[in-house]
């Protein structure tokens, strides 16, 4: 059995790590947001549609991952 004090450290190491991740996430987010410019990307409703299918996809993995289960690991590629 863990103490108070080993539990916190986890907590702590916990936070500061998924903060600064989540963070990063969002920030790549927005970045992904901007080849919404049709003024500077070409793309169709279909690669909208597999992009964001990818992505629910994913978040599905990773809440799972949370919840005891496993996660897949797989590499995005869109048809040129």
């Amino acid at each position: 059995m863990e103490s108070n004090e080993q539990q916190s450290e986890k907590r702590i190491r916990f936070v500061k790590i998924a903060e600064k991740r989540v963070n990063y996430v969002l920030k790549y987010l927005d970045s992904l947001g901007n080849c919404a410019n049709r003024r500077n990307y070409e793309y169709s409703d279909k690669d909208v549609k597999k992009i964001f299918f990818e992505l629910d996809k994913k978040l599905k993995e990773i809440k799972n991952k949370f919840e005891g289960g496993e996660s897949d690991k797989s590499v995005f590629k869109l048809d040129l």
